[in-house]
This record gives C-alpha cells, structure tokens and sequence, in this order.
C-alpha cells in the first residue's frame, strides 16, 4: 500500500502534468474546433453526424496531441525563465522531470502522426509541419522579437485550418472569425511579454517590450487591439487597463481576460447560424 506522501506526490504529479500540457486548452480546443465545423464549416448537418464522423474525430486527436507536444517543448526551452516569471508554475510543472517530458513529447508527437495518418498521407504531411514549426518556434523563432508574437498567434489557429481543409468549406465568414481570434491571441501574446520582462531581460530574451520598451509596446497592442475591435467593441476595456497597468499582476489579469474572450468568442460560433 502507497504511504500518503508517495500519493500525495503521485497526485501533485498528475496536476502538473494537466498544467503541462495545458490541459484546460486542450479541451477547449477540441469543443472549439466541434463547434467550427458544426456550426460553420458544416451546418447542414445534424450535431451526431459531425460528432460520427470517425476522421474528424482522428484530425481533432491529432490537433489535441500535436497542441500537447507543443506545450511541452516550449515549456522545456522556456524552464530558465518561468523560474523567475511563474515560480509556483514551475515548480508544479517540474514535480515531471525534463527527461520524461521530452519522452512525453515525442510520444505525444507520434500519436498525432498515427491518428493523422488514420485520415490520409497530406493529413500526416499537414501534421508533420506543424509539429516541426511548433519546434522551430520553442527553439528559434521565440527569441525573434520581429517574428515571434505573429507566429506563435498563427501556430494556435492551425488546428482550425485542418478541418477547413477537410470540409473544403471556404466562406468568408471563416476568414473574419479567424482574423478575429488571431488578433485576439496575438494581443494576448503581447501582453504576456510584458508579464514575463523580469524574466526575459535576465535571460536577453529579444521580446517586443524589451527592445522597443514598455511604451512603444503598449502601442503596437494598441494596433492590434484596435483591429479585433471590429469584431469586438468590449476590448475597449482591455485598451484603457493596459495603458494603466504598471505591475505584473495587473498584466496577468489582462492575459487572462483574453483567454476569457477567446473562450466566449469560440462558444459564440454556436449562435452565428442561428
């Protein structure tokens, strides 16, 4: 029999792993992209036909997996500085050594292969891609303060590509939802440079903030913000908090505000065909 404390470590292991690959993400994304192709790229049919349909069950898996793997390896590159950004995280988080993570990672990465090639050889190559340009961003691109922010924005709409590919259902609709939610997460993403400069400054990450300054860096959210309000004027309030935010606590409420609005503008797919 397990003595508590080996229990005890066993469960703050299994909440780290969940906080690992983000869990909570990932089962948004899978309600996400059931939603898009119910509601949008398929709406003719009935909720169980999509919920039946056996390869977009396996591209949705291949999407979950690849996402996972992803959190993973850029977790594993960005251990230094969540030391300093997100202690609590990282201690959580590091209860699975580095070593099985990365063991995770590649299991994780072939499993969406395998689910991918249960649809089709361009799924795999499709698959193949992305999970090299989620590695190329962790390892490379996320220190290109010019590249980083709009690349890892378009890294997490790429799920939503691969069932409009399978649907072949290109409407315009489409295209302004996706604009809509990559500007969303690129705002996001910016302001979470501004909740990590203490740790990339001490690590001479080249983020937005730290090259352009606090300033210059508000004003390029201020861009992007202003073009997802187009689509939603409630960001308004995410503009007027930022130009008022000086700690880091307010910033992360900020970024959790957007994954908030990400949320709700990725349940309100339910009611555009209403």
């Amino acid at each position: 029999m397990r003595s508590p404390s080996i229990t005890k470590r066993f469960l703050f292991q299994i909440f780290g792993l969940f906080s690992l690959v983000r869990g909570y993400n990932i089962v948004a994304l899978i309600v996400a992209q059931y939603l898009t192709a119910r509601y949008i790229l398929v709406p003719t049919r009935s909720l169980m036909e999509v919920l039946l349909d056996v390869d977009l069950f396996f591209l949705i898996l291949a999407s979950a997996a690849t996402t996972a793997s992803g959190y993973i390896i850029n977790n594993f590159f960005d251990a230094a500085t969540d030391q300093i950004n997100r202690p609590n995280k990282y201690v959580l988080e590091h209860l699975v050594s580095q070593q099985s993570q990365l063991v995770l990672y590649f299991v994780l990465s072939l499993l969406a292969l395998f689910f991918a090639g249960l649809v089709s050889i361009r799924a795999v190559l499709f698959f193949g891609f992305y999970i090299l340009a989620i590695a190329l961003y962790s390892s490379v691109l996320k220190r290109w303060y010019w590249l980083s922010n709009w690349f890892a924005a378009l890294l997490m709409i790429l799920p939503f590509f691969v069932i409009t590919l399978y649907f072949k259902n290109f409407d315009t609709l489409i295209f302004l939802h996706a604009g809509y939610l990559y500007l969303l997460i690129l705002s996001r993403d910016l302001i979470k440079d501004l909740q990590n400069y203490k740790g990339d400054w001490v690590h001479r990450y080249q983020t937005m903030p730290i090259v352009f300054g606090i300033q210059k860096s508000k004003g390029l959210i201020s861009v992007v913000v202003v073009g997802a309000l187009l689509a939603l004027v409630f960001l308004l309030f995410v503009l007027v908090l930022l130009w008022f935010s000086r700690s880091q606590k307010t910033y992360l409420w900020l970024h959790n505000l957007l994954k908030l609005l990400i949320l709700i503008g990725v349940c309100s797919i339910y009611f555009f065909n209403k």
